[in-house]
Order: structure tokens, then sequence, then C-alpha cells
């Protein structure tokens, strides 16, 4: 794959595209550290250049909502055309790739009614294309067994099981997830020995996966997970090893377990990926992994105080003898999804840009009268959708009022907003009484939220412009650390044949880069 002169198709390749990025992030680390809750309370806006500022305040919404893809308009500055430009280029493609020109014999078989029972239409997308993918790898490696390592409900694995025929043993932490799993599965098992039946065909119905239910906490644990799931013999006498033990074998005692492993995970969250990846290397066993991340918020990194060999962030040798560091806010930015900034609508973006305002002002808030609260980082919950759904609500009961005034929105700043300034502080000071609520604090006696509002509204319409340049950051952030995950695998040598690949629909799955590595 190659994104404008890079390429990760070699270590020196992908080593001269992280360099690139870090060399790009440098200047820009005040932006990438900032946490946008503090935009009123720190100027946030006054750190970036004020001509891109003072375009932005008056561009239209749908406009700043496309920077984070790469849009621009041709009126903006050249400082700021080339900056949105530069992201685009070192951020890693997100089309979905033409898998079957890429990968051998990948089947992409449509998902019947009975396996798909239960999935959205995101788990539905990303389930059938995946299951294609891992069966494919592991036809090519020769594995008898796949190991689905954060299984969740249990989709991947029993479509690995029923469609295609493997051996499976899923691993998630929830014993709650393993009995769906273990009950959905034994529905889908009846379902398909009742059409074997009817239709005469003598075949043996499909194994359901084996179910483990553990907290994979290290490479270490996991690799005993994978020689447990190896063994021949029943799975429960190799309850020691684990926190619950496996919920209960269900393969047939006939069943041939001493071959090899792939180990399959659909967004693993945070270390879990990462864990998968060095198992892979560690255990002779595991033949291949096919691995797509997310959740990089949750990743552990090594700090000044954290000196972990094993941390999630960076893996690399060639990242980590470069010094360079992320930290959580940076961590949070990967996580953004270009995608679904220019999927929203013109309604939908200035919502976000009001809310992201209101949680700013309760900020200056907390400041004044809860220091103390403010030093811990609070969180408030989801505040935001909840007001979100509010006013949804409120269009639908009066369509003809939302119509004139998104009429009316066409050539206004991004921060206007089609309620009244009043209706606007109304809404303000009802987000603030649900965060003391949710924070288990007083409403302050001498506390005037009309007032802090007013101290903020004048810069509103700046949040937008400053949120939407601050996630274009987030896929070149998101670059940098599968690029490091890469890297990792590319180290070890001639013998690990991998590829990093967009394997989903960005706008339906925006987390949708797998790395697929195997042993030759």
């Amino acid at each position: 794959m190659k994104s404008g002169k890079y390429s990760c198709s070699t270590r020196s390749e992908t080593l001269e595209w992280i360099t690139a990025i870090i060399d790009f992030l440098k200047p820009f680390s005040f932006l990438i550290n900032a946490h946008v809750v503090n935009f009123f309370k720190d100027k946030q806006w006054e750190g970036v250049d004020q001509e891109w500022m003072s375009c932005l305040r008056n561009e239209k919404p749908e406009n700043i909502l496309l920077i984070p893809s790469g849009g621009v308009q041709d009126h903006w500055p050249a400082s700021l055309k080339e900056f949105v430009h530069t992201l685009r280029s070192l951020s890693f493609p997100r089309e979905q790739a033409e898998l079957q020109a890429i990968l051998a014999d990948v089947d992409m078989a449509p998902l019947s009614t009975v396996l798909s029972q239960g999935m959205n239409l995101k788990k539905k997308h990303e389930v059938q294309v995946l299951s294609a993918v891992v069966s494919s790898v592991i036809n090519s490696v020769g594995a008898s067994t796949v190991v689905d390592v954060g299984s969740g409900q249990g989709y991947l694995a029993q479509v690995l099981s029923f469609q295609y025929k493997h051996s499976v043993v899923a691993i998630d932490s929830s014993s709650h997830h393993g009995k769906i799993t273990d009950a959905r599965a034994s529905r889908i098992r009846k379902h398909f020995a009742a059409q074997m039946r009817k239709s005469g065909s003598g075949n043996k119905c499909p194994d359901v996966p084996v179910t483990i239910t553990c907290r994979v906490l290290s490479t270490e644990m996991l690799k005993t997970l994978t020689n447990v799931s190896l063994e021949k013999n029943d799975l429960d006498s190799n309850a020691s090893v684990l926190n619950e033990g496996p919920r209960r074998s269900q393969l047939s005692p006939d069943a041939n377990r001493s071959g090899s492993l792939v180990l399959a995970g659909l967004h693993a969250c945070g270390d879990l990926s990462v864990t998968m990846l060095r198992t892979f290397m560690e255990c002779e066993e595991v033949k291949a992994v096919v691995s797509i991340g997310c959740c990089y918020n949750l990743l552990s990194e090594k700090s000044s105080e954290n000196s972990c060999s094993k941390c999630g962030f960076p893996m690399s040798a060639g990242l980590k003898s470069v010094g360079f560091s992320l930290g959580k806010n940076a961590r949070d930015l990967a996580c953004q999804s270009a995608e679904r900034w220019s999927s929203l609508g013109e309604d939908a973006g200035l919502q976000n840009f009001e809310l992201h305002s209101f949680r700013a002002a309760f900020q200056m808030v907390l400041s004044k009268h809860y220091p103390e609260v403010l030093a811990t980082s609070p969180s408030i919950g989801r505040q935001g959708k909840a007001f979100r759904r509010q006013q949804q609500r409120k269009a639908l009961e009066t369509p003809a009022t939302v119509a004139t005034t998104r009429k009316d929105t066409d050539d206004k700043k991004p921060m206007r907003q089609t309620s009244s300034k009043s209706d606007i502080c109304s809404s303000f000071e009802k987000f603030c009484e649900s965060a003391f609520s949710s924070l288990n604090l007083e409403h302050p006696e001498d506390l005037d939220l009309r007032a802090t509002w007013n101290e903020s509204v004048e810069f509103t319409e700046l949040i937008g412009p400053y949120w939407s340049i601050r996630a274009a950051l987030g896929p070149v952030l998101e670059t940098l650390i599968l690029l490091d995950r890469l890297m990792f695998l590319q180290e070890q040598g001639a013998s690990i044949k991998v590829v990093m690949l967009p394997i989903f629909d960005p706008t339906i799955s925006p987390r949708n880069v797998a790395i697929i590595a195997k042993r030759l």
C-alpha cells in the first residue's frame, strides 16, 4: 500500500515513513496534547496560526468538517492548505482494498440470516469481511485451529466455525459474553443439524467454538492459552492455568488439535492487539496473526515513570531508538475518524461544536468553584449524547421551524445557532446542572452561569475550526501507531511475511486496517 511518496513494504521504507510523521508532528505538539475541555480556560485558539483561525471562523460548517479528510478551499491560506495536504499524504490510505486481488482464495460469501442474527450493519460488514480474510489465511498456512482473541459475543468465531468449517477457540474476559456465545452457538448448531437431516446429506454438523473466559493480561498468558487450545485432552483439565477456566470443551473427541494456530482479533482493545503480535512472534505454534486494533487511548506507553519493556507503544526497536512519545491525549486523538467527520451533516456538526463549547465553558465553572475537582480530570459522562437526543426530539416536534432555520443558515458562520441566544444559554444551564449531578456536586449559591456563558460566547465560533484542525491529526497519529506495529514484525527478519491492509469500508468501520502476518 502506498500513500503519496511513502511505502511500508520493507522495514527501511516503514522507518522512513515513521520519521517523516514524527518530523511533521513535533511543531504541533501543543495541538496534539491539548484537551479541548480547556478551550476557553487556556485560550487554546491563540496557539493556532491566527490567519487560519481568522479564515475558518467565517467558513461554512460543511467545509470545516471536511478538514480531517483532507478537504480544503481555494481561498484558504496557502500554509493551511499545505498543512491539510501534508497530513493526508502522511496518513495510511483507508479506502477498502481489493482483497481478492491481494489475498489468495478470499471467498467473500454473504452471511446467512441465522449467522447474522443480532448483528447491526457495522458488525455484519466486519464479520463478513474478516471471516473471509481469516479463513484465507488459515488455509494458506495449513493451520488446524483459529483463536478468536477478544471474541465478544462470538460472532466471528461462529461464522468461522459454521460457515467456513474451522476449529475455533473463542477467548473473552466477560463470563456474560461467554454464556451468550455458548447459547447462540447452540441455537445455530441446532439449525444446521436440522437442515442436514432434512437434506439427507449425511455431512457432519460443524462443531461449535470452544469458549474460554479469561482476561488476557500478558503475552505469557496468551501463550499459555494457545498451548491449552492445542491439547487433545478436555480443556477443563487445564482450568488451573486460567482465571475461571474454559467454560467447557465442545470439540468432538476425535478432533485433531495437535496442529498449529492462527490468532485473530476484531478490534482487540488497547494492549490486547499488541499482545497478539508478540505472542505470534514468541509462540512457534502460531503460524499467522490477523489483527485489527482499536482503543489506542487504552494503550500502555513507555515513559520516564514507566520503564516496562512490554508496553503497547512503542513496540518496534526503530521507534524506541527515536525516543518519541505520544501521551494520553494524543492516543485519544488517534481514535478520531475522518470518515465520520465528513459524513456529519451541517446540523449535526453544529450540534457537536455547540456541545464542545458547553463542556469547555463548564470547565471554567469548575476552575472557579471546584478547582480541587478539576485537578482530578473529571468525566461528566455522555452529556453530549443526551443533549443531542433532546435536540432531535425538539426538531421532530417543530419541523416547519427547523426547515426555516436550516434554510437561513446557508451563509452563516460555523457557531451561529438556529436557536436564539436565550435558548442557547438556557441549554448551557441545563447542561451544567446535569454535569453537576453526574459529579455529585452541589450547585454553588453564587454561581452565575449566564455570566460564564457570556464570557465565552464571543469565542464559540472558533471551537469548530480548532477541533477540526486538531482532529485532522488523528489519522496520522493512528498511522504512526500502526506503522510501529508493522515495523516490529518487519524487524523479525525474512521468516515473517507481513502486510497492512484496509479491509473494511471506512465509512462503516473507521478502524479498518488489518495487520496480517505469516511464518514462511
